[in-house]
């Protein structure tokens, strides 16, 4: 069960032979595929920070809608967790009387920008008509979307274009219509246009929640006008695939271009949910298709204010800006929130909230998004008073946040699993990157405000936890597949959870100083109560327990990075070669192996940082552009987390960066793969940094 380092090599050999390949000039802001109906297909996601539309690869439809912070009983039957959502996406054509056929398209193509998020295909149908689209989440309007369409006859046709509504058989209730609004807000001209709404709403799987989904055709180039096409509305018996229609004619070499704009809510944002996204989408009718794009494309302008360039390694480029930019489109910056490890991309892990936030993310988007990073920690200080509860429950002082958390911040793991009991280092992680926020932005105002309370509340909790001898009883590490042997998952003493609590005990006093607070003295005594437990060759032992067993995930060497609990050089490579010799080939997480890059890269070993670097995510990409999975042979992309660690391993490794309790320092030698020519970190308000 042993790492098998030959066939690993062999593995990635390849992969750097195909390397070059890859890149086929491909543009660096974008990812693209030309043939989108043949052979696997993940889809890629445009979102916004609070809804994701993922990619389908039929033309003019969306696979499916992620709304985020929207949950309810469903699947597991017994927590809240996401759920499929309306769909109000899909459009479809006939052309003289007959739908579109895949047989008979051509000439297809798919592409995600990253500059904006947008979506866009384009495809020639029977040599009859040619098509170009457009599908994205609108970065300035969270619950709002926009598919903009441009057609082109290539002989005369009959055209018909229908918007589909489709209603997942797990939402009950469904119910659809059609309404009319004439817009009288201006005086001053002789027509009034009139817009057609198609509304579609059902409840949520349990019925807690009313959802709704609005859209209307807007055509730019007949302002005047308004809707020069009027909808023709149909409903079929289930009630489940509503719709709208509009037919014209065109010569050869007509153009028709139109937009179908929408919104879809639910009413755990406004109690009207149907009547709210009907007024959304009214507004962006009058906003009009010129200040939409415009008002979109200036947000993420300011967002990419923040990039990282590598100059020397195209492909390299182009992966680190895709996982950036999904960074970027599953967070905001002006709500608080946090996301899944799946972030928008899908219903993965449930939409639940993990350490994944705070120990993956959270450090890249510190330095690239502090705005970003600091609601996702808002998310955690709105949820307090479940923590503090659920410590209660259990026995304990302080707060004891979910390995698992959702809307409300209570307890949302299913059974049969432990982890949410038992896996507590997630209330150390949430308390260092609090410090870590306070760290690099030296907001004072704010560790006052939110930080220092999770900090102290945090230390509080551990000081409770930890028994009097110093010992962390029957707890699940970062690495879950270490086992006691009565073959349970929860140990004693895990080194992680070790070294995180006794990291967040002193950033407490730490604040408390800062802020010119007393800390308590339980923080520094409990602290100093633990240890960590080391074999006879010198090795941290993972857990009282444990005997060599395989490790699916990197729990002792980050005491060496983020904790900086190990930061002797000789302890951190025994520890590192020992722990990866343990790792199976199959199913490792992806940021698993950007720490052992991250490591490596600290200790100047540029060939084995590159090695791990590279490892950490090109085994596990799906095609066919490119979306990072858990690990080698995931099917359930697009994995944030894994994202996440990669571009640390290049933040905090290659460029040797690091978090100090002084902030932001260039802590250690920078290590760049002989391929790359230079390395720039811009961050938005900052200096650049340029490494070569």
């Amino acid at each position: 069960m042993q790492y098998n380092f030959f066939m690993a090599r062999i593995i990635l050999v390849l992969s750097l032979i195909l390397y070059p390949l890859l890149a086929w000039s491909q543009d660096p802001w974008s990812i693209r595929t030309d043939q989108p109906l043949q052979g696997d297909y993940y889809g890629i996601t445009s979102a916004n920070g609070q809804i994701g539309l993922v990619s389908s690869r039929h033309p003019l439809q969306v696979d499916k809608v992620v709304v985020g912070e929207l949950y309810d009983i469903y699947g597991s039957g017994r927590v809240n967790n996401f759920f499929p959502n309306i769909n109000p996406l899909d459009i479809l054509l006939q052309v003289n009387g007959m739908d579109i056929q895949p047989e008979a398209v051509v000439n297809y193509s798919q592409r995600l920008n990253f500059h904006n998020a947008a979506f866009s295909g384009s495809f020639t149908y029977a040599d009859q008509l040619q098509t170009t689209y457009t599908i994205v989440a609108l970065r300035h309007m969270p619950y709002s979307f926009l598919s903009d369409i441009h057609l082109v006859a290539l002989t005369d046709i009959d055209l018909k274009v229908t918007n589909r509504h489709r209603v997942p058989d797990n939402l009950p209730e469904p119910h659809s219509c059609l309404s009319r609004c004439k817009n009288k807000a201006n005086s001053f001209v002789k027509t009034h246009p009139t817009y057609y709404l198609l509304s579609t709403t059902a409840k949520s799987p349990s019925g807690q929640y009313d959802l709704a989904a609005t859209t209307a055709f807007l055509f730019p180039d007949d302002i005047e006008q308004g809707t020069p096409y009027i909808p023709v509305y149909a409903e079929d018996s289930a009630a489940r695939n509503n719709s709208m229609s509009f037919s014209c004619h065109l010569n050869e070499g007509d153009t028709l271009h139109f937009c179908l704009v929408g919104n879809i809510l639910a009413s755990n944002v406004v109690p009207q949910a149907r009547n709210q996204a009907e007024r959304l989408t009214l507004y962006q009718m009058t906003e009009g298709y010129n200040r939409l794009w415009q008002r979109h494309n200036d947000a993420w302008a300011d967002l990419w204010l923040s990039d990282i360039i590598i100059e020397g390694d195209s492909q390299a480029q182009h992966d680190i800006r895709s996982m950036l930019y999904h960074h970027y489109a599953f967070y905001r910056t002006d709500q608080p929130s946090s996301c899944s490890p799946m972030g928008l991309s899908g219903l993965g892990y449930k939409g639940h909230v993990f350490w994944d936030s705070e120990t993956w993310m959270f450090p890249v988007l510190l330095l690239m998004q502090p705005q970003m990073a600091r609601q996702m920690l808002q998310y955690r200080y709105n949820r307090m008073n479940a923590a503090r509860y659920n410590a209660y429950m259990h026995g304990y002082k302080g707060v004891m946040f979910p390995w698992e958390s959702g809307e409300t911040g209570f307890d949302e793991t299913p059974l049969p699993n432990l982890y949410s009991e038992l896996e507590n280092h997630i209330t150390a992680d949430i308390a260092c990157a609090c410090w870590q926020y306070y760290c690099v932005t030296r907001d004072k105002q704010w560790l006052a405000s939110v930080g220092y309370p999770l900090i102290c509340q945090a230390a509080d909790y551990w000081s409770s936890r930890v028994e009097p001898n110093g010992d962390i009883i029957n707890v699940i590490g970062a690495d879950e597949w270490n086992q006691n042997p009565y073959g349970g998952k929860q140990v004693n003493n895990n080194a992680y959870t070790i070294g995180v609590a006794k990291t967040a005990l002193q950033n407490a006093s730490r604040a408390a100083k800062v802020l010119r607070l007393k800390p308590s003295p339980d923080w520094e005594q409990v602290a100093s109560k633990l240890h960590l437990t080391y074999g006879n060759d010198g090795v941290v032992v993972e857990h009282d327990s444990y005997d060599g067993a395989p490790t699916k995930q990197a729990d002792v060497v980050l005491l060496a990075y983020p904790l900086h609990v190990l930061t002797d050089k000789q302890a951190i490579q025994r520890n590192l070669e020992y722990y990866i010799s343990t790792v199976p080939e199959k199913r490792t997480p992806a940021m698993t192996k950007s720490i052992y890059a991250t490591l490596y890269a600290r200790l100047g070993m540029a060939d084995k940082a590159l090695y791990w670097w590279r490892d950490s995510y090109l085994p596990n990409l799906n095609q066919p552009f490119r979306v990072v999975a858990e690990f080698n042979g995931g099917t359930n992309p697009y994995f944030i987390t894994g994202a996440g660690g990669t571009l640390q391993a290049l933040l905090f490794g290659f460029a040797g960066l690091d978090i100090t309790d002084k902030g932001l320092k260039q802590a250690y030698r920078p290590v760049l793969p002989k391929e790359w020519k230079s390395l720039t970190i811009r961050r938005q308000g900052y200096h650049d940094i340029v490494i070569k």
